[in-house]
């Protein structure tokens, strides 16, 4: 029996070899882009699996009820008083800094390493990376104990055994303690090096408000991290009796005034996707699933065009099916046989699938910048179940419609100019529809956005603005190098002014504190610079005046802020130019005395925030800061000029650096590279849809033109021109093309409009990729359509009308 019916498939198969390549090609690109993206996201999902404490460590975050947001920061004694009364914390490790970078010298070498993290000395328990060398037995215990990588380890020292050996960091000796090898596996945290920030912490160390420090807790077996988010409150209380004493408040009021209000724990493995925010940023769950949505449409779509063209042929095995059951096959075994016939042809798409998905990986990683390999079983066998379900879904369908077909009146041939199967057809072939239409509108909306954001005022100019990054000088005193150098730099050739900004565009250096007036307090963002930045970046002054180097006060408590800062006040431009407010950064009023226009320092999808410039020596830690030189570059010779100053940079200022420079405006671009790839995906997948629909509909648009070929040739005989019989076959797909557009529009708008509510800075709802889905698809319906209906009105119609 089942040699019959594989006989019978295949010959089904050449006999309908369009309708069969259109199925294997549709299904082939779905899986594909469903295995493709389904990696992406598993990738995605396996970070810090390798941790074999993974499932008692938890991420802390903090909730602020005011601006109903999240933190993704601790400071130290809320996290010591976590330890001390909450029966859940067994430890804590506390993270200050990524990718730190020094020139290291032993005796026989001196490289510049980057990838260095400053974390707290209980790290290796909570992270146990593979030993090499040492001992983790008070590895960070002292100030200068120093624990590296089994790679840093072979550069600086040419081997791994080098517990108790020295490394000069400036003018500090650093003893190695351990050497580790980092996991091979997916992890946020991989450094090359690991010391202890002995000095900030010994200064926050009863510093409640100063959230430096991303923190990790490990809780106690079978803890449950609810119960620690309840029994934080009180240390949060604790918190705002002790701090709400200088500021004159209650401890409530200090609560719902500064914050935290309450806290968050996200196991570890689920911080790279589903943390609310984390000292690595903030995850981007929902554009994972965007895409991962779409790939599944493209799957039904293959399985749409699958149903239509099953239930379009079933005219032609109606009396096999009437003999078949004459002969006494049953319903269930035809069932199974159709359902055979469907799985053949699945599985082989899902063989092609593989090895194109083999093909395109390495694209995909270039994309995203991965190293994904297709080792995974989860891969394989989550999209052998997406096979088995097409097989199930776009099988079943016409298994039933072609099963309950009635011997009699299949015998008897009147099956073909029956009316069964039409609504089916239509049915699908309008969904199909529906989901094109989607695509092309949701692309047309996402391109308009990102031009949008590209297009943007963005209320600075950083063209030819030239940054470079520097190291600490050995006198621990950056705010001094950098003094220097902006008076060497200026005399270089080809220099136009320079700079400096403790926040420049396109980075996330901005810290962020309270801002209190009177019985008032917002949250805004922060940023030492020198006299002239504002004007250096072309910013615009709205009231007031620049900072003046003339003027002693500038360097003492006057500063400016931008338009939000206003807005989140609620002050008009002369109320604010009166006003003195108080920074949680520092213990001492600060008096506005100039207004900016907002201008964008962060990514166009967030809204500019309040924030408040002052110069660099106004407050003693902010010198501190002091980590880079802009330049603004004279347009006649910029190659030029940045070769002279990296000559002069690895000569005069950092020989044995390497040069970290950058221009601003590229810098700032990089926000826009995760849209950017979002329209680059959209923009494949759409063209992907629009490939699987059309030829789905030539094909169906084949199969039931044929159908009409013997009322084509009648038509013709009694004087019907082709135009009149184009039309009269291409009409009906027209309507269904019509309804489509008209029942996703809806769809697409509310859909679209969601995605929108993402950016602070968006466009409002376009009208025309509405109007232009509606007349591309009528086009491209017609254009599909009409090449087969053509073809039908040079019927032979001898062949057709010879026996009536």
């Amino acid at each position: 029996m089942l040699q019959n019916w594989l006989k019978i498939a295949f010959i089904n198969y050449k006999k309908n070899w369009l309708s069969t390549i259109i199925n294997l090609f549709g299904l082939t690109i779905g899986l594909t882009g469903f295995m493709l993206i389904l990696m992406h996201w598993n990738d995605e999902e396996s970070f810090e699996r390798w941790n074999p404490k993974k499932d008692n460590i938890y991420y802390f975050q903090t909730y602020y009820k005011k601006d109903n947001s999240y933190g993704g920061a601790i400071s130290i004694p809320l996290a010591e008083n976590a330890l001390k009364q909450i029966s859940e914390v067994q430890d804590y490790v506390l993270i200050n800094g990524m990718e730190i970078a020094y020139k290291m010298t032993t005796k026989n070498k001196t490289a510049y390493q980057q990838g260095g993290l400053a974390a707290s000395e209980n790290f290796f328990n909570l992270f146990p990376f593979k030993l090499v060398a040492g001992s983790y037995k008070d590895v960070l215990k002292n100030d200068n104990n120093i624990a590296i990588s089994n790679v840093v380890a072979k550069n600086l020292f040419g081997k791994t055994e080098v517990a108790g050996e020295t490394i000069k960091i400036n003018t500090k000796d650093y003893i190695v303690t351990a050497v580790y090898e980092l996991p091979k596996e997916n992890s946020q945290i991989k450094p090359d090096f690991i010391f202890k920030p002995a000095e900030q912490l010994k200064n926050d160390k009863e510093a409640w408000g100063n959230f430096n420090y991303g923190c990790f807790f490990l809780l106690r077996k079978e803890a449950d991290p609810r119960s620690f988010e309840k029994k934080f409150l009180d240390i949060i209380m604790l918190r705002a009796k002790i701090n709400s004493k200088g500021a004159g408040v209650t401890p409530q009021q200090f609560i719902d005034m500064y914050g935290p209000t309450d806290s968050l724990l996200t196991p570890i493995e689920r911080i790279k996707l589903h943390s609310e925010m984390t000292w690595f940023g903030k995850p981007d769950f929902k554009s994972l699933m965007i895409l991962f949505t779409l790939s599944v449409l493209i799957v039904i779509l293959s399985a749409i065009n699958f149903i239509n063209l099953k239930t379009a042929q079933a005219s032609q095995r109606a009396k096999e099916i009437g003999v078949r059951k004459a002969i006494g096959s049953t319903k269930y075994s035809l069932i199974l046989q159709f359902l055979m016939e469907t799985f053949l042809i699945c599985f082989a798409s899902y063989l092609l699938s593989l090895a194109l998905t083999e093909l395109l990986l390495p694209s995909l990683n270039k994309f995203y910048d991965k190293e994904i390999v297709m080792n995974d079983w989860h891969i394989y066998f989550y999209s052998f179940l997406m096979v088995a379900l097409v097989t199930l879904v776009s099988g079943l369908i016409p298994a039933l419609y072609l099963s309950n077909f009635k011997a009699i009146e299949t015998l008897k041939g009147n099956f073909a100019r029956s009316k069964n199967g039409v609504w089916l057809r239509n049915g699908i072939l309008t969904l199909q529809l529906i989901i094109s239409s989607f695509f092309i509108i949701g692309g047309l909306i996402v391109n308009q956005q990102v031009k949008y954001m590209m297009n943007k005022d963005l209320g600075f100019n950083g063209k030819q603005i030239f940054q470079i990054d520097f190291n600490e000088d050995n006198n621990g005193k950056p705010w001094l190098k950098y003094e220097r150098l902006r008076t060497e730099m200026a005399k270089i050739p080809g220099v136009e002014s320079v700079s400096f900004a403790e926040a420049p565009p396109g980075t996330n250096n901005q810290s962020t504190s309270n801002m209190d007036y009177m019985d008032k307090s917002i949250q805004a963002r922060h940023g030492s610079m020198d006299y002239n930045y504002p004007q250096f970046m072309g910013v615009k002054l709205l009231k007031g005046r620049w900072l003046d180097p003339k003027l002693s006060s500038d360097t003492i408590n006057n500063a400016l802020v931008n338009e939000a800062f206003l807005r989140r006040f609620g002050w008009t431009d002369e109320q604010a130019m009166k006003r003195e407010i108080r920074p949680g950064f520092d213990d001492k009023a600060y008096r506005i005395v100039g207004i900016t226009k907002d201008f964008n320092i962060r990514s166009l999808k967030s809204e500019v925030e309040p924030m408040i410039f002052f110069h660099y020596r106004e407050t003693t830690w902010k010198r501190y800061n002091v980590s880079n030189i802009q330049l603004k570059l004279k347009a006649d010779d910029i190659d030029g000029t940045v070769k002279r100053l990296k000559t002069y940079w690895q000569n005069s200022v950092e020989p044995g650096y390497p040069f970290n420079s950058y221009f601003i405006d590229k810098q700032f671009a990089k926000t826009f590279e995760t849209y950017q790839k979002q329209q680059t995906l959209f923009t494949i997948l759409n063209a992907m849809v629009l490939m699987v629909a059309l030829l789905g509909l030539f094909a169906l648009s084949s199969l039931m033109i044929e159908q009409k070929l013997k009322d084509v040739a009648i038509k013709k005989t009694l004087g019907a021109s082709d135009g009149n019989l184009i039309v009269g076959l291409t009409k009906q797909f027209l309507w269904i093309t019509f309804i489509a557009v008209l029942v996703s529009i809806p769809i697409s708008y509310y859909l679209m409009n969601e995605w929108l509510k993402d950016f602070a800075y968006r466009i409002d709802m376009p009208v025309l990729p509405f109007i232009l889905s509606m007349i591309l698809l009528l086009i491209l319906t017609f254009a599909v359509v009409s090449i087969k209906a053509y073809q039908a009105t040079k019927v032979n119609l001898v062949k057709y009308l010879k026996y009536e």
